[in-house]
């Protein structure tokens, strides 16, 4: 059998990162529920903090049922939402200053809403965050003709990565940084990070245009219609959005 290839060195400490919110619209949704953390090479978390907000708004029952955070229990133990963006922003500032990479699952959904959020507070967002690590956009790359869901919940399994809790922000952002280590140790990735940013760009975009193509064909999209590919953050939400794949 063929040997498996090392883990690269730049993921032998990887940040993740999850939101839970309120929908799935990056412009106008908002966070409910966060986590930032640092994982070894052993996918053993070493650092972390989870967030709840206030998001401001009342939580709609479809996404209660998904994360189970109600509207009541929001604002009974939520931080302010502003507070919240803040703090999220600036941990994950401090990650990528560090040189760390931040894995997040669907990571132009999390890093655009999170965006949003703090353009709404008042707080400086990170406009193009890097190096990202995305293991939907390469999963798609490396194992494309796979039939089935791209959900963490269906990738984890696939790649046998234990998810307890799936939808619960501290438990998708580790399984996310788990599948990250896990495809690298089944794919030959790139041997540097500026590399597979780069490519993950390209990848997103590809992605993207496949879709569209796939959703005009089943009538879901309009002809005139396309999904934005940008990544890892979208610039606007004017065009239509796949669903979150989280």
């Amino acid at each position: 059998m063929p040997t498996a290839p090392d883990l690269p060195a730049w993921l032998t400490r990887v940040g993740v990162f999850d939101l839970e919110t309120t929908g799935v619209d990056v412009a106008s949704d908002r966070v409910v529920t966060a986590h930032v953390g640092v994982l070894d090479a052993n996918g053993r978390q070493i650092a972390a903090r989870s967030w709840l907000a206030d998001p401001g708004i009342p939580i709609p029952e479809g996404a209660t049922a998904v994360h189970g955070i109600t509207t009541m229990h929001a604002r009974a133990h939520g931080r302010p939402a502003a507070e919240v963006v803040g703090e999220v922003t600036a941990a994950l500032r401090s990650l990528l200053a560090q040189g760390v990479p931040v894995v997040a699952y669907n990571a132009s959904y999390d890093f655009s809403l999170l965006a949003h959020e703090a353009v709404r507070h008042g707080i400086e967002p990170l406009a193009d965050p890097a190096p990202i690590i995305d293991p939907l956009v390469i999963d798609k790359a490396y194992d494309r003709y796979r039939r089935g869901k791209r959900t963490l919940e269906v990738v984890a399994a696939h790649y046998a990565v234990p998810l307890d809790g799936a939808h619960e922000a501290c438990a998708d952002a580790i399984a996310a940084g788990r599948v990250a280590q896990a495809l690298a140790r089944q794919f030959v990735l790139p041997q540097s990070l500026t590399e597979l940013h780069t490519r993950q760009v390209g990848w997103a975009r590809s992605q993207a245009e496949s879709l569209t193509e796939y959703f005009i064909s089943i009538g879901r999209l309009e002809p005139e219609e396309t999904l934005d590919g940008t990544w890892p953050v979208r610039p606007h939400a004017s065009a239509p959005q796949p669903r979150r794949p989280s």
